[in-house]
């Protein structure tokens, strides 16, 4: 079949390869030059999410007017933002945080399969680091983290919950002052360079044949007809449109562009269900080798992560949540200060002096996730178009195994997934 994958970050990419290993021709669209530039450039590194550190359920947003939290909140939120945090508090309750998790982890561990099949046939190298340690300041917090802690075990996940001078042991570069509650290391998670990766994958794709369309915006997506059709034109012209347009047809199409999903599937009936949040990260020079992490170091309650990456390290999180009219706008500038400065204390408060902090290199984009937590993967309505999206900013990786449920269903394959998992992901749940 002739397929046309929409987005070349790592969810097009990765869907791109499993449609070609599954014999399809594929043709990816891409608006930007390269791939990797939109949400996938800001990855803070994690490759799976685990339940610690997916951005719902009991230790999310305990208060997004407290210093404790990791996100700020825009003032003068519309009812559509509004009715999303809503829907994202009630996955506070312990039970319905298992719940929702255990429709994701089959997820989890399919895309750890698949992660490791390509690792093994292609051999890639993508700054791949193992360990990840969880930390918590206030013992309270260590307590409200314990429904998850909890799915850990029942999940397979190797992990030890250590007291701080067991943290500081592990993690020389965690400081022992002030004092603080405790961890919990995942000795076998791990992180890794995904716009690296999905650069790599993109090579071997396009040495193999799979064509790119880059720098070429999707206008609209046709389904009338015998066959799909996307109308391409230059991600310059705005709103403008020419008389002539370019079209491409295909067999069937997957929709992967990010926060650019929804408007080209239609079909979402609550504006609520989905969200663009708007992320950001720090990429600094290590300071001083001697207090640079071996292990990643996660900030569980603020969700920012520390990622050591070569020479660099990596620090992400600090989401900021708007009105979903704003959403294509800049950033407040007072406002993406205080978003940068969270991710600048997060450094100073628990790897002090790993990162020339000062000169780092600083992102912000935006990523789609869902009031429920879980992506939008599968088929729709109609027969040819498919979805593979929000992801979410908590591990890259799930693109990968989604990607294969993706190009089983495009090949007519039932995917090795439960079915109550399936429906989960379907975007028909909205």
């Amino acid at each position: 079949m002739d397929v046309i994958v929409i987005g070349g970050g790592i969810a097009g990419i990765a869907t791109a390869y499993q449609l070609h290993a599954a014999g399809h021709r594929v043709c990816v669209v891409e608006r930007h030059a390269t791939v990797a530039q939109g949400a996938t450039y800001g990855q803070g590194g994690a490759l799976l999410p685990s339940p610690l550190d997916v951005w719902f359920g009991p230790t999310f947003m305990v208060s997004s007017r407290s210093k404790q939290s990791g996100m700020a909140v825009k003032t003068g939120f519309d009812a559509a933002a509004r009715d999303f945090l809503k829907q994202l508090a009630t996955l506070r309750d312990p039970e319905t945080f298992a719940a929702q998790y255990a429709h994701l982890q089959p997820l989890v561990d399919a895309s750890r399969r698949e992660i490791a099949s390509i690792e093994g046939r292609l051999e890639l190298d993508f700054e791949q680091r193992r360990g990840m340690l969880h930390v918590f300041r206030q013992p309270r917090e260590l307590e409200e983290a314990q429904p998850a802690i909890d799915l850990l075990k029942g999940c397979g996940v190797p992990y030890r919950v250590l007291t701080p001078e067991e943290c500081v042991a592990v993690e020389p570069s965690v400081p022992d002052y002030p004092e603080f509650a405790g961890g919990v290391l995942l000795p076998e998670e791990r992180t890794g360079n995904c716009p690296l990766f999905t650069k790599q994958l993109k090579q071997v794709l396009e040495d193999d044949g799979v064509q790119f369309r880059m720098h070429r915006a999707v206008a609209s997506v046709r389904l009338e007809g015998a066959r799909a059709a996307v109308e391409l034109a230059n991600p310059n012209e705005g709103k403008k449109r020419h008389a002539e347009v370019e079209l491409i047809t295909a067999d069937a199409i997957v929709v992967a562009a990010g926060v650019g999903t929804p408007g080209l599937i239609g079909g979402i009936k609550s504006a609520a269900s989905l969200f663009a949040l708007r992320v950001h990260t720090l990429t600094a020079p290590v300071a001083y080798e001697e207090r640079a992490p071996h292990l990643t170091v996660v900030d569980s309650i603020k969700r920012i992560t520390m990622t050591r990456v070569s020479q660099r390290l990596r620090v992400a999180g600090a989401g900021v949540f708007q009105s979903a009219s704003k959403a294509d706008k800049p950033l407040d500038a007072t406002l993406s200060r205080r978003a940068l400065d969270i991710l600048g204390q997060g450094t100073h408060d628990w790897i002090p002096g790993a990162a020339r902090v000062s000169v780092a290199r600083p992102w912000e984009g935006l990523r789609l996730i869902s009031a429920d937590g879980l992506p939008i993967v599968g088929a729709t309505r109609h027969p040819r178009l498919f979805v593979n999206a929000a992801h979410g900013p908590a591990g890259w990786g799930l693109a990968c195994g989604s990607a294969k449920v993706v190009a089983d269903l495009v090949s007519g394959v039932t995917p090795d997934l439960p079915a109550d998992t399936l429906a989960a992901l379907s975007v028909e749940r909205f």
